[in-house]
Order: C-alpha cells, then sequence, then structure tokens
C-alpha cells in the first residue's frame, strides 16, 4: 500500500527563530514535505546563524524569506500575504526571547509580524519552544508561555534531556518527527473535542506458569491508531492496553495490563465516567483454571498435562450493563461469516455498533479493512492504513453522538 501523504494539500509556513535547535528545523521540513506539505520557510537573523536560507531552501522546494523588507512581494507586505494561504504556523524553535515577543505583541522582524497577522480564526500558531533549562524554568518565560496559551497558540513541548550547553533538563525542542505529528494532529477536525474516550488495545495473555501462556496474534496497532485518532479529535483518551510493544500516542494515558482479568479490573471502574468506549483488545476468552507456581516440565510419560480452562469476564459486555453506560464500540475479529458473525456479537453484546474485521488477514499489518454492523445494516470501510480507518470510525461515532443528542 503506497504511503499516506497526511498533510496532502496542505501549506505550513515554517519559522526559525535564533537557537541551536534549528538544526531539527531542517529535518522537521524535510518530514513536513514528505508528508505532502508545502512549506514555506521564514527565518529571523539569529537562526540565520545556525543554519543557512540555502539548506532551508534546498529541502523545502522554497526561496526562504528572512526579511520584512523583503521586495518579491509585489506590494512588499511578505508578512501580510505568506500566511493568507497557509493552513498552520508552526515556529520551531521559538526562543525565549521569541516567544516573550509573541506574548507582548512586538514585531520588529519579518517573523514576529507574521505571528501578529496572521489569519487567527484559520491559521493557528504552533510554538515549539527551545533553550537552556534555566531560561525554561524562569519566572519570565513562564508567564510568558501562559499567556501564548491564553492567545490561543498550541505550545509543543518542549522535552527533557542532554542540552547543547552540556547541562540536562526541560528545554529541549521537541524531535522532528513529534512536531510532524503535532501539526497533523492540529490540522484535524476537533470532532470530539470535551469528551472522554477509553480504548482497549492489543492481545492479552492468560498465564499457565511462570514462562507460558495463552494469547494471541493481535499486535495493538488498530487500538492504538484509534487512541490517536480520538486525541487528534480533541477528545481526553485513556487508553488500556496488553502486553504490546509500541508507541504510546502523545498525549494519550497509558495504563498496562496483562490477562483479561486485569483489562476488565481496569476498565470498568473508568467506564462509568466515559463519553465512548472502544473495544478493540482482543480479549482471550478462556484461560487457565489454576495457575502453575513454577515451570511445568515434562516427566517422561509422553503425555501432556491436562489444562482446563475457565471463561474470562466479558468486558463490553459488562461496560454495556453500567447504568450510565457510555457509547459501546465493539470489534469483532472473525476468521469466516464476518458479517453474520458481527451481527450475532452486536446483539449478544447489546451495543450499537460492531466493528468487524479477518483477524488473520490484518494481526501485525498496518493496514486493514472494517466492516461497521448496526442495528440498521452493514457498511464497509475500504481498505486502508488503520490510521486512516481509525478516523474514519471517529467521524463515525461523532456523527452518532450528535445523532444521540
Amino acid at each position: 500500500m503506497p504511503e499516506v501523504l497526511q498533510l496532502d494539500g496542505r501549506h505550513i509556513v515554517l519559522g526559525l527563530s535564533g537557537g541551536i535547535a534549528c538544526y531539527k528545523a531542517a529535518e522537521l521540513a524535510r518530514e513536513l514535505v514528505k508528508a505532502g506539505a508545502s512549506v514555506q520557510v521564514v527565518m529571523t537573523e539569529a537562526a540565520a546563524a545556525f543554519v543557512t536560507p540555502v539548506t532551508m531552501q534546498a529541502l523545502s522546494g522554497r526561496a526562504v524569506y528572512t526579511s520584512q523588507w523583503d521586495a518579491r512581494q509585489s506590494d512588499n507586505m511578505p508578512h501580510i500575504h505568506l500566511t493568507r494561504d497557509a493552513d498552520a504556523l508552526i515556529v520551531a524553535p521559538a526562543s525565549a526571547d521569541f516567544i516573550a515577543k509573541l506574548a507582548h505583541g512586538l514585531a520588529d522582524d519579518l517573523l514576529s509580524l507574521l505571528c501578529l497577522a496572521r489569519p487567527a480564526e484559520r491559521c493557528p500558531l504552533l510554538v515549539a519552544p527551545a533553550m537552556n533549562r534555566e531560561m525554561w524554568a524562569h519566572p519570565a518565560t513562564q508567564r510568558n508561555v501562559e499567556r501564548l496559551r491564553d492567545d490561543g497558540a498550541l505550545v509543543l513541548g518542549p522535552a527533557a534531556g542532554d542540552q547543547a550547553c552540556g547541562e540536562i533538563g526541560d528545554g529541549r525542542m521537541l524531535e522532528a518527527d513529534e512536531l510532524r505529528d503535532e501539526v497533523i494532529a492540529a490540522l484535524q477536525p476537533k470532532l470530539l473535542a470535551g469528551r472522554r474516550v477509553l480504548v482497549t488495545a492489543g492481545p492479552t495473555f492468560e498465564a499457565i506458569d511462570p514462562v507460558r501462556g495463552i494469547t494471541n496474534l493481535s499486535s495493538g496497532k488498530m487500538g492504538f491508531a484509534v487512541a490517536r485518532a480520538a486525541q487528534e479529535a480533541g477528545a481526553d483518551v485513556t487508553l488500556v492496553c496488553g502486553p504490546v510493544h509500541l508507541p504510546t500516542p502523545r498525549h494519550v494515558r497509558r495504563i498496562d495490563v496483562a490477562s483479561a482479568q486485569q483489562m476488565h479490573d481496569t476498565v470498568l471502574p473508568l467506564a462509568a465516567v466515559q463519553h465512548v468506549f472502544v473495544a478493540t483488545a482482543a480479549v482471550a476468552d478462556w484461560r487457565p483454571a489454576s495457575y502453575a507456581q513454577r515451570k511445568i516440565k515434562k516427566d517422561g510419560s509422553h503425555s501432556a498435562p491436562a489444562l482446563e480452562l475457565a471463561e474470562n469476564p466479558d468486558i463490553l459486555a459488562a461496560v454495556a450493563r453500567l447504568p450510565q453506560r457510555p457509547y459501546c464500540v465493539g470489534f469483532a475479529a472473525e476468521t469466516n461469516d464476518l458479517a453474520a458473525n458481527a451481527r450475532a456479537k452486536l446483539q449478544r453484546k447489546n451495543v450499537p455498533l460492531i466493528v468487524g474485521n479477518i483477524g488473520p488477514s490484518t494481526f501485525g499489518r498496518d493496514d486493514n479493512t472494517l466492516l461497521l454492523v448496526d442495528a440498521r445494516g452493514e457498511r464497509q470501510l475500504p481498505a486502508a492504513d488503520k490510521l486512516t480507518l481509525a478516523r474514519q470510525l471517529v467521524r463515525e461515532i461523532s456523527q452518532r453522538l450528535e445523532a444521540l443528542a
């Protein structure tokens, strides 16, 4: 499947103020272009001391603007025109000095003029701080950052870690791929703003003894994509996941569990205060009835030990029975008769929506095909990458919530 250009058709203005983190801005320009965006770079005089406009032009494919007196615009007003067709303006790095300018409405260079003159209602301002840890912690900087947030800017980071000065602490600019994803998220419609969403993901592991257990091939990728898409849509997202090795989506609260019982005991207290519950996890239906404290070893008899099974709690059905239940979405990973099995699960669990897929065809893959099954009928979401499908599912959920309201 071809790579998805998540910023296809978007125009991003990338502003650089002075700081050693300008080297990351070069990679950010490259990442934005790879994601399909057109990128216009604007640099302060200080930024040009760290990375050249020639470098940024080569990576963005566009001539770089550095001066408010640039005469390439017919009316000599680049501070007006450069953001009029922009979908977002991101300043990365944003130095302490530049943040102070923005907080106080100062505009003595092209980049600060752009930030002030941009059409704020349709061109969001994203700011990625980068500075020494003491500068970041200074009360003046913290006041300025809060003022930026109050004025509607989205402050990205900073991160903690090694700094160019040799010190360690808060103040590092986020990495290029993190900033790219923040830009993508900022441009997603906020369909679930103000909503709380609980997602389960991955397999469960039902221990037989200290080294063996019953599990399945679920990678957790679909559930993690749903969590990311819900967060992008403005929701407060909690992700409860079984044993998987996936990075946590940014701004998502993650709780790791192992067994179905642990997932059940974690989900139930949380579910009552959620607006939406998406049960993506491939929860084991059965677990060993007893747990061996030591590894079960061969005894030379050539006969396998008897393994008695007990039924696991049904997490989705339990949430659906809550007096103040959230909007429940179940997943059905089937091997055959997808529509019929998904519809049977819809009725058995008493939920409004089941999302079906053929498990062996999608476990571990980055793409999927989904079948939406509800009381009215069935609708297929064609093959796509899992994040694209997750965003489509979030859109579907938001429409259904609106209809219920």
